[in-house]
């Protein structure tokens, strides 16, 4: 076998077991495991090492998030999985993504809908991640430049959307881009030791139904601070 073979055989081994000890059968008691299958295949699928900076390889697949430049992240694995869990994305599904960062979570959600749409507010991660999603295959996932509380119009409504930073509050913007029967999964909260990750159904008649499944800890939303109230409720 190629030392490139090896490499790759060896990632993909590191992958299968961060699905297996951190998602799928997770060793963390306090832990619900995820079990939607499409889920952990796609998880399984992407190679989480591809969108870290060069020097993380290593770091990939720990149990948590890495850091990609311009201050912002990448999610923990876990918490990728469970986002997606409870989106719950269909084949005809068009979704919504609201921080693109290195376009991992886009790249997960690719394989599992017909179309993503990505709003990143730093050029340089959406224009990093559309060339890094492009190279890896994943023709299905267009990436925009925006603020991502005021979602992307032109091509609403969403049958999903997920945001991947947190604000203060659930943008009214999002809400009313989301399709009825829709989903949306978002972590909320004024500050980051108090957020909450939520999940809004938006009923047939357009009233919003929310929950809260657990604590998260997420960066802030670029452009949203104790000086900019987010329009929301």
């Amino acid at each position: 076998m190629s030392l490139k073979g090896h490499r790759e055989e060896l990632l993909a081994e590191l992958r299968a077991r961060m699905v297996l000890e951190q998602i799928e059968r997770p060793v963390k008691d306090d832990r619900p495991a995820v079990k939607d299958q499409r889920v952990l295949a796609a998880m399984r699928m992407v190679p989480r090492h591809d969108f870290l900076p060069e020097g993380y390889e290593k770091q990939a697949y720990e149990d948590r998030p890495q850091p990609i430049g311009n201050g912002q992240t990448i999610s923990q694995p876990y918490i990728v999985a469970v986002m997606t869990e409870l989106l719950d994305p269909q084949p005809g599904d068009v979704m919504l993504e609201v921080g693109t960062g290195s376009g991992y979570q886009a790249a997960v959600l690719s394989g599992l809908v017909r179309e993503v749409v990505s709003v990143e507010a730093v050029p340089e991660l959406a224009g990093s991640a559309q060339e890094r999603l492009e190279r890896l295959g994943y023709g299905n996932v267009r990436v925009v430049v925006g603020d991502g509380a005021k979602g992307w119009r032109p091509m609403c409504p969403y049958d999903g959307i997920i945001v991947t930073a947190a604000g203060p509050n659930v943008p009214e913007a999002l809400l009313t881009q989301l399709m009825p029967g829709g989903r949306m999964v978002i972590p909320v909260g004024a500050t980051p030791t108090a957020q909450q990750l939520l999940v809004l159904e938006k009923r047939l008649d357009g009233t919003i139904e929310r929950r809260s499944v657990m604590p998260v800890r997420f960066v802030p939303l670029v452009g949203v601070g104790p000086d900019r109230d987010w329009e929301g409720e």
